[in-house]
């Protein structure tokens, strides 16, 4: 039996839920997750290991248009995963805003001239379930192959009948990509960043989400009796530090809180969590923050 081994993006709107997925898929908490749209900002690697074939999923910001600041550092990120894998999966769910938008992202994957099947996530959305055969249909029209998911159901066929699809599609190989037993190529400064930053998605409104930015300031894994880790939470302008605060310093509590415990499930110990709100004006229009953040691609 031959092996197999490659690179699959996860490419779709905002929001069609392509980060639950990936922790689907892995079973793991490897992507960040809310409600909102654009929560994910940087290709993020999860790792499917199995005995013959290794898929390395690269969960890309949704597709968006844009031509300056973290917009336009998304929409490069988006377009490079496409370039850079070796297959790609169409996420289209069914709350998807229009029928235009589906077809665009089966255009890209289709134009691409890669392996590439199609994903209908969210069919447990019973009240839209009659929108499975207009995208079956759609997708069967760009000649692509169309794979039931709903990631809130415990069925485990799902999962398996995607994990073949996917493998379908890989290229050969002589061995795995990385080693066996990760299944994330994210380190934990990596991971503590994300995990605060989703808390912020979760209890902030308005535009503060999308204007705010996280950093690692110290990780101290050494201190006792616990690792002690100091995070900064930037935002643009000094009318958003009391938003995110909040009266009696609630909010931010709340979020260190929440941030600190779903950190604790991950590195499966107890945790020290500071974190502290700093103004960094309009932080996404300089480079040199951008380059610190993570948020600009340096082509090579």
């Amino acid at each position: 039996m031959s092996y197999k081994a490659g690179y699959v993006g996860l490419i779709g709107q905002p929001n069609a839920g392509k980060s639950s997925l990936m922790n689907y898929i892995i079973k793991e908490k490897v992507s960040i997750v809310t409600n909102k749209p654009q929560t994910t900002r940087r290709r993020i690697l999860g790792i499917h290991t199995a005995e013959q074939a290794q898929i390395v999923f690269i969960d890309a910001p949704g597709v968006i248009k844009a031509t300056k600041g973290l917009n336009s550092f998304l929409e490069k990120e988006a377009m490079d995963v496409i370039r850079e894998s070796d297959a790609l999966v169409a996420v289209l769910s069914l709350d998807q805003g229009t029928a235009e938008e589906a077809e665009q992202i089966l255009e890209m994957v289709k134009s691409s001239r890669k392996p590439w099947v199609a994903v209908i996530n969210k069919i447990d959305l019973d009240e839209k379930f009659h929108r499975v055969l207009i995208l079956k249909e759609m997708i069967q029209k760009f000649g692509g192959k169309a794979i039931l998911i709903s990631t809130q159901k415990p069925e485990d066929d799902y999962r398996t009948d995607f994990l073949k699809a996917i493998e379908d599609i890989l290229p050969e190989a002589t061995h795995p990509l990385y080693e066996d037993d990760i299944y994330t190529t994210e380190n934990m400064r990596e991971l503590v960043a994300e995990i605060v930053r989703e808390q912020c998605f979760e209890n902030l409104n308005y535009e503060i989400p999308y204007q705010l930015a996280v950093q690692v300031r110290k990780y101290d894994e050494e201190a006792k009796p616990c690792p002690k880790i100091y995070v900064d939470v930037l935002v643009a302008k000094d009318s958003q530090k009391p938003i995110l605060i909040g009266k009696g310093a609630e909010l931010i509590k709340k979020i260190s809180q929440k941030s600190r415990q779903e950190l604790e499930k991950i590195i499966g110990e107890k945790i020290f969590l500071e974190v502290n709100v700093v103004v960094k004006d309009n932080w996404f229009e300089h480079l040199q923050t951008m380059k610190e953040l993570g948020y600009v691609i340096e082509r090579k």
